[in-house]
This record gives structure tokens, sequence and C-alpha cells, in this order.
């Protein structure tokens, strides 16, 4: 229950067109700009996410098997980086998109996005401070969102680049680094000096960094990512073919690539089940490997598995994430029926921050109900949780986005920013 992670927390921008560039006439060109169908995209492939981290928090357990256990097992990992890449979509619209925002507005979107990342720092640790047993990926987002602020102003080409540069090289140093934590106590030494962990009782800026469930270290990429992909001219004809073979290529050299070398390379399978104590046969996509007790072997940097932290895994998680958005935007721009159909769905996602809150407010609540699911989750005893959970949030997110632009904690959040507005 302790898979997924959270959502793209900029507040969906489905109304606010005209904001994008407001000093343009009514009659430009729209290049490079978003079409209301494509925000309803972005919308409903958030949605899609909340529901993926529904199942991991709170449906069946994936050992249940059949077709619901294989589909609940595809939402594990995949669904925290679809929210990543989002995230860094999000990131551009706020600095500025298709063209970054320079001089003063430029200086008022970096500190609009400073003040996110704070206020999501200490929403995350508020909600940890519950001891649900969700690993809330806010706090990483706020050290994230600093992390590639600086970038924001590159091109989708270089930021790609970057992205795979970091997708290739940065796994290897966590590994290194994690593998010096277990052999040595710099770690807590670091601690005894971090004021954050001082004031969270956390590892602080080092379970951020390295040893927490979403490490910045190799997040960074779907970030990246998805800040290129938000610099595409999506209007251009194409485009999106071009970001659905480049997802296909990704997934097949991410799962694909684990599966072939835990094979290929002498003994990978073994030490990989040794470190884990479980089976390996499907460490090339699931998370039912485990992770290894102690020190990971060298083997580990093969496998696929969404949380795994692996060069592996980042291209192959990455690669569902673009083929999920561009089969959102796809199906707003062309298939009308359908995307009044998913309405609910994209509600859910304009509101993905109140969404997460409160879904784990709720688990915090009835821990007690909660648990004696949890204990059957063999059976079938957590699916009627799930669909609630489910039901729940689409019937909310229906009603207040209907009544209201944004959801109750992305208001909150808008309104903290606002003193970003007098920076000079």
């Amino acid at each position: 229950m302790t898979q997924n992670a959270s959502p793209d927390v900029p507040a969906a921008v489905s109304r606010p067109l005209k904001t994008q560039c407001p000093s343009a006439p009514a009659d430009a060109p729209s290049r490079g700009r978003l079409s209301p169908g494509r925000l309803i995209g972005i919308d409903l492939a958030r949605g899609i996410a909340v529901f993926g981290m529904y199942s991991a928090h709170v449906g069946p357990d994936v050992s249940i098997g059949g077709p619901l256990g294989f589909l609940l097992e595809t939402a594990r990992g995949r669904s925290s980086a679809l929210f990543a890449l989002l995230a860094g979509f999000s990131l551009v619209i706020i600095t500025g998109r298709p063209r970054p925002r320079t001089g003063r507005p430029g200086r008022q979107a970096v500190g609009r996005v400073v003040i996110r990342a704070v206020v999501l720092l200490m929403l995350g640790y508020a909600l940890t401070a519950l001891g649900t047993d969700v690993d809330v990926i806010l706090s990483f987002y706020g050290l994230l969102f600093v992390t590639v602020l600086p970038l924001y102003r590159l091109r989708a080409g270089t930021l790609a680049l970057i992205a795979a540069a970091g997708a290739m090289i940065l796994p290897q140093a966590l590994h290194v680094i994690r593998n010096s934590i277990e052999e040595g106590n710099w770690a807590d030494t670091v601690a005894a000096w971090d004021p954050l962990a001082r004031m969270t009782g956390t590892d602080g800026i080092t379970e951020l960094m390295f040893t927490g469930a979403y490490p910045v270290l190799t997040w960074v990429p779907f970030l990246l990512a998805g800040m290129a992909v938000a610099k595409l001219d999506l209007t251009r004809p194409g485009v999106r073919a071009r970001l659905a073979l480049t997802g296909a290529v990704l997934g097949l050299l991410g799962y694909g690539g684990s599966w072939l070398a835990l094979r290929l390379v002498p003994h990978a399978l073994t030490a990989v089940a040794d470190a884990t104590g479980g089976s390996a046969a499907s460490a090339w996509w699931s998370d039912t490997v485990g992770e290894p007790d102690g020190h990971a072997p060298l083997s580990w940097l093969l496998v696929a598995a969404p949380h795994s932290q692996t060069t592996f895994s980042i291209l192959g998680n990455t690669g569902v994430a673009l083929l999920v958005v561009v089969a959102c935007l796809t199906v707003a721009d062309r298939m009308p029926r359908l995307t009044r159909l998913a309405t609910p769905v994209s509600a859910v996602g304009m509101m993905a921050l109140t969404a997460y809150v409160l879904h784990i407010v709720a688990l915090w609540f009835f821990t007690d109900v909660w648990y004696v699911a949890a204990v059957h989750d063999d059976t079938m005893a957590a699916l009627p949780a799930l669909l609630a959970f489910m039901v729940a949030a689409a019937l909310l997110a229906t009603v207040w986005t209907r009544l209201f632009r944004r959801g109750p904690f992305e208001h909150l959040l808008h309104v903290a920013t606002r003193p970003a507005q007098h920076i000079k």
C-alpha cells in the first residue's frame, strides 16, 4: 500500500487560456499554444493517474492475479511517473508557454514556483505525520520543482537530452550513494546537522535526495521529460505521432532491455532474488520483486520494477507516461463523445492535489475499517473500498469544478503564491 505517488500540483489550466499570452491579439496564430481540448487531455491524463494511485493505496493486492491483478499491477509506480511528467508540463505552463517569461514576469513566475515548493514541502510532511502507509510524495515534489526550475528557459530538445543523460547516469550514482549509506554512518551525521531533519523527525534532505521512496536524484528525468513535452508545438501535424513513437521505443528499451539483461547477464536473476528474498522473474516490469534488504547487488541495476530507481525503470515508466499523455490528448481532440463520458475523470485531474490530500486524510480517518479490508487483500475485500474512493472523488470533483475554477487545495496554493506578484 506504499507504492504510489501524488497528483500534479499546479491547478489544471483548462479555463484561463487567455492568460497564457495576454499580449497576443485575438487573431494571433496559435502556434505552440494549447487549445481547450488539449488542456482537457492533460486533465484526463492526470485524472487517470489519480485513479492509478488509488488502486495502489486502496485497492486489492496484485497477488490476486487474473486480469484485475494485472491491471492493478500496471498502475503501480507508473501512475507516479505520469504525475511527475505532468508536473514538469505544468511547471512550463506556470513559467510561460510557448515562450518562457523574462524580466519581471519571469521573476514573478519563478517566485510562484518557489512558494509552491515550500508549501508542498510543508504539506507533505504534515500528511506524513498522519502515519498512514502511503509514501507521501509532496515533500519530494517541493524539492523537485526547485531542482529543475533553473532549466525552465531551455528548449525542448535540450531538456530531452538532459533528461536522457540523467536517466543514464543518475541511477548509477544513486546506487553507489545508497550502498555507501548502508556501509557507513555519514547519512546519520548529515541528518544530525540538518535543520529539516530535526524539525520533521525524518532524515531530512538525505531522505529527499537519496533514501526516500521518490529520491530527487532519479525523479528529475521525469519532470524534465514533461517540460520538454510542454515546450513542443502540439498543434503541428505529426508531433503527437512522434511522441507516441518515442514512448513506445522508451518502453521497449526499458522493460524489454531489462528482461534481456536479467537473462543474459550470468547469475543476475539469482543475485536479485537473493537480495530481495523473492522471485526475480517479473523484476523487468513488476514491483512484486520487492526491494533489496540492505546492500543492493550490482545486478539490481538491471531491474525495471517501477520503484527500483534504475535506468531501465526510468526509461520504461517515461515511455508509458508519454503514451498515456498522447492517448488522452488524442481523445480530447478527436473523440468528443468519449471526452464527455470521461468528464468525471478529467474533473478529478483538475483538482488532483485535493483528491490526493483528501484520500490520505480518509485513509487516516478510517484506519480501523481499512485495516480489516487490507487483511484480506488477497481476496476481493478491498475492491469495494477502491470503487468507493474513485466514485467519491469523481462525484466531488464533477460538482466542484462546475461551481468553482479551482479545487479547494489548488485555491489555497494559488492564494499562497500571491506575494510573488510584488517581486520587482
